[in-house]
């Protein structure tokens, strides 16, 4: 080894007198730029190791339709537009995502000005004549119980004032005790989500149950965990209701293939079906999931948008009702979510959201706080925004008749829109849409033309994916394809919100009607 280096210092200084001698004399240089030591070796030539091909496959393999192909056509005109491109519309109407702010929702006046103060602290002072008294007892408030204010980090579960805030809103809610202990305050729901995938998600033998259609959030993350998705099919036909025996059926056609569920994720009221589980269904899952010994997900950020007499009912209130009546139940576990990014907030930007753990293990929970300790905390601003949402005005306070006219505002008028949508899309050759009763969403089913089919395949994708994308091209609608969603085979639909402002619904909707009698017309 002593030779072999002696031999290699040589080599550097030759190296360096050829290069400058003889620079076309490439033999020694090329020689040179790999030594062997025994069975070692050196190369002088810097490789990037972070390449696509050495990226996860979970990762490469993963697929979020909300921000996909559509989106990315979506992006691509606005840059054309900005460019000087003409098309046949002045601008993209965004309805791919539930994003109300991006449409125009208005802000809930006492959120705002609550979150103004405890952002400026410096204003309370010379705003405290002329705000609402209870807008600035509100801001002092937070800022007396979290030290540093929105700057500082909290603690890491969330700041213990707002969990108080959540954990009293779910006891009124649903009449049964909420612990601030079981409140984790996250970035929006969809952080609380992947925190506890992925912590439940050991193998590829691990299973999750999910509906189908479902929110894409979840057939991205369980895979990207190491997961295996267990789909169960929604009934399209009955009003998109969850039956019984799907759920038996799906556990039982995932243990044959060597994939024990753990769990089952429920979204009530439903993304991107629009439909509210009645209470008698939710009680039979319940059972159900205390027969296969699953633990319950249960997505419900979306509990104010409700448009029927069904009511929202929360998974924690029937596992409560069960409990009280049979202890066999006593141990059966939930995780329900929320956020501020839905209802009548529409505060996506604000990444706001919770979780509360129900018959979860101390020592399950600690490692599920370690988990979001590695992140210090979530916003605080989030944080407060979910506080405020927990607890809003109440009867007699100055900003209470106010925060009541702005709330029921704008569910009044989504729940206009919502029916304005429907009908048109009914009114479609082809289109049926099941009657939306909650969320934000219709997902009507579409019939499309042989010729549709045939030019798909031409270009290598599904045929609603085909419809969506000329869609945006041709009217400046974006929308998300059903297959994005997950759907029957032999099935095509499209995922859109009704949230276009009220002034503007009748001609969003007008404008979907002529591209779709085009688009058949192109095909047929």
């Amino acid at each position: 080894k002593n030779v072999n280096l002696f031999i290699y210092l040589c080599l550097v200084m030759y190296r360096n007198l050829y290069k400058t001698l003889n620079n076309n004399n490439k033999n020694i240089y090329n020689y040179i730029q790999k030594f062997s030591f025994g069975s070692s070796s050196v190369n002088l030539q810097y490789k990037p190791p972070i390449t696509f091909d050495v990226l996860s496959n979970n990762l490469k393999n993963m697929q979020y339709a909300v921000r996909g192909a559509v989106i990315d056509k979506a992006l691509d005109i606005e840059q054309n537009m900005a460019k000087g491109k003409k098309y046949n519309f002045d601008k993209i109407i965004y309805c791919n995502i539930g994003n109300p702010q991006q449409l125009k929702q208005k802000p809930i006046t006492f959120f705002r000005q609550v979150l103004s103060l405890v952002e400026t602290p410096s204003l309370i002072d010379s705003l405290r004549n002329v705000l609402p008294s209870d807008v600035i007892e509100r801001a002092e408030f937070y800022l007396k119980h979290i030290e540093g204010g929105t700057g500082a980090y909290t603690h890491s579960q969330g700041a213990p004032v707002v969990r108080k805030e959540a954990a009293q809103y779910i006891s009124e809610r649903d009449g049964f005790e909420s612990s601030p202990d079981d409140i984790f305050l996250t970035n929006g729901a969809s952080a609380g989500v992947e925190l506890l995938l992925g912590g439940l998600i050991t193998s590829k033998q691990d299973g999750v149950m999910i509906p189908i259609p479902q929110y894409p959030l979840y057939s991205a993350l369980i895979p990207l965990h190491g997961g295996s998705p267990v789909k169960y099919y929604l009934e399209e036909e009955t009003g998109w209701s969850l039956n019984i025996d799907e759920l038996n059926n799906s556990y039982k056609t995932a243990i044959n293939e060597g994939v024990t569920p753990k769990s089952i994720v429920i979204i009530n009221p439903g993304n991107p079906t629009g439909t509210c589980l009645p209470k008698n269904n939710i009680r039979d899952i319940v059972h159900f999931c205390k027969e296969n010994n699953l633990a319950i997900m249960a997505d419900e950020v979306y509990q104010d948008n409700i448009y029927s007499d069904i009511p929202f009912t929360s998974f924690k209130k029937v596992v409560r009702e069960e409990q009280s009546k049979d202890s066999s139940f006593s141990d059966l576990q939930l995780i329900s979510f929320h956020s501020v990014s839905k209802g009548f907030l529409g505060e996506c930007g604000k990444r706001g959201g919770y979780f509360e753990t129900v018959g979860i293990p101390e020592k399950v929970k600690a490692e599920f706080y370690k988990q979001a300790s590695v992140s210090l905390c979530s916003n605080l601003t989030g944080m407060i925004m979910m506080g405020l949402g927990c607890n809003p005005p109440k009867q007699g306070d100055p900003s209470y008749e106010l925060y009541i006219h702005e709330k029921k505002e704008i569910l009044d008028s989504l729940n206009r829109r919502s029916k304005t949508l429907v009908t048109a899309l009914n009114s479609m050759e082809g289109v049926s849409c099941q009657d939306v009763t909650g969320a934000l969403y219709a997902f009507p089913k579409i019939t499309l033309p042989q010729g549709a089919y045939k030019e798909a395949e031409k270009k290598g994708i599904q045929p609603d994916l085909l419809y969506c994308l000329e869609l945006v091209e041709e009217a400046g609608i974006c929308v998300v394809p059903g297959s994005g969603f997950g759907q029957r085979d032999g099935t095509l639909h499209f995922r859109t919100t009704f949230l276009p402002p009220e002034d503007q619904i009748e001609q969003f909707v007008s404008n979907i009607k002529s591209f779709h009698d085009s688009f058949l017309q192109k095909y047929n």
